[in-house]
């Protein structure tokens, strides 16, 4: 029996994906040594192949969310390309798309179809606010899912607007959570022997960051009404975002051993007795005070470094707030490959995101290539589903295949 090349080498995904949320799910899955063929429909193709940076007609971003995958490009609004990819439903293990809802239908793919042609096959649709429900039909992006789970409305100072990160946090941790649904979805047809269709919604994935707010919100009818806090916690405290001399720092100590810990590390042990921060109700009643307290302490040290190396002596939760270059340069994240430069044949080197999955079976990461525009035509058409050289050729001229610059 050969060594399987990763965890899930011998499954085959179809991935009618774009931009960022759905790529994510199947460039996980393909970094895991599932066969990936990304359809593209022509003839524009994934919008992403005109994100930025592009260097000679080549985008970074593309790149960066579809290496590992074999590209089919084609009009499947034509019978024979309709045939075509009900072909290749028949053979894959998952189907992965993020269309609008009902679009996959409308293209002749939709569950009630391909679970006929594929009982076994797991479908998974990747959509913002979901396949039901009155939002369902909506056009929506990462920060309009934000905006409808309160997310949003937690960012910013107290008095402020609200603003929101400038990454794709619900794109991506939308894309993880559909890769796990359908893991667990292939591990239930393993014993079953049956397909599904997994509905995952970026919507329902941003509502999971409230870690604490919608309970204490219901709990306490009404009495805690979370909201944006600036740069510490709205809850507990010392937890936020505090300034040194030349960088801001992140330190959290609400928990008692942390902030008995903090006022030994500052040299102030009594103040785990001041009766304005004896407990987390009292330091909270007390923010801009205890703010200031640390903040004069740090303003003391020699310099942020020596700040935080001694935060770290005594086990005090503390961070500097990276920039983008210092964090792709972080030793940590070099040696974890949390931050990892990959090779592709026409940007050459460059740094992307590691994959975060680690597994004590396959310790190596898989070298892989983000395809060009239908690339893989031939090799699809031919190796998987038995068509000629002539008959890929004929498709071609009638041009519903395509491939070369998107």
């Amino acid at each position: 029996m050969n060594q399987p090349k990763h965890v899930l080498d011998g499954y085959k995904v179809l991935d009618f994906t774009q931009i960022v949320a759905g790529p994510t799910c199947t460039l996980m899955l393909a970094e895991m040594g599932a066969e990936v063929i990304k359809v593209e429909l022509a003839p524009a193709g994934d919008g992403a192949r005109i994100g930025p940076v592009i260097v000679d007609g080549r985008s970074g971003y593309f790149v960066q969310h579809n290496r590992g995958k074999k590209d089919l490009c084609l009009n499947a609004k034509t019978p024979e390309g309709l045939a075509i990819l009900k072909g290749l439903v028949e053979k894959v293990d998952v189907l992965v798309e993020n269309y609008a809802p009902g679009v996959i239908g409308r293209l002749g793919l939709g569950y009630d179809v391909v679970s006929q042609l594929n009982p076994r096959l797991v479908m998974c649709s990747i959509s913002a606010f979901g396949q039901t429900g009155p939002l369902a039909h909506e056009p929506g992006f990462d920060w309009v899912g934000a905006a409808y789970s309160g997310v949003t409305s937690m960012g910013g100072e107290k008095d402020g607007p609200p603003i929101f990160p400038m990454v794709a946090l619900g794109d991506v941790s939308t894309g993880a959570h559909a890769m796990g649904a359908v893991c667990a979805a292939l591990l239930y047809r393993e014993r079953t022997g049956r397909g599904q269709h997994l509905d995952l919604a970026l919507l329902d994935t941003y509502a999971h960051y409230h870690e604490a707010s919608f309970q204490m919100y219901s709990l306490s009818k009404g009495k805690i009404n979370p909201t944006r806090s600036g740069a510490h916690s709205w809850y507990a405290a010392p937890a936020g975002v505090f300034k040194g001399h030349e960088r801001y720092m992140i330190l959290i100590a609400p928990l008692e051993q942390h902030w008995t810990k903090l006022c030994e590390a500052m040299g102030q042990p009594e103040l785990a007795r001041d009766p304005r921060f004896t407990d987390n109700e009292a330091r909270m009643n007390h923010l801009d005070e205890l703010v200031a307290t640390i903040e004069d302490w740090l303003h003391s040290q020699p310099s942020d470094d020596a700040a935080i190396a001694t935060l770290k002596e005594y086990h005090v939760p503390v961070a500097p707030i990276l920039s983008v270059p210092e964090a792709l340069q972080h030793p940590h994240l070099r040696q974890r490959g949390t931050v990892r430069t990959v090779h592709d044949r026409f940007l050459g080197d460059m740094d992307v995101p590691g994959f975060a999955l680690r597994f004590s079976e396959f310790p190596q990461t898989l070298e892989l290539q983000a395809p060009t525009l239908g690339e893989h035509n031939t090799e699809i058409l031919t190796q998987w589903l038995g068509y000629t050289t002539d008959q890929v050729q004929e498709l071609e001229r009638k041009q519903i295949l395509r491939s070369g610059p998107a």
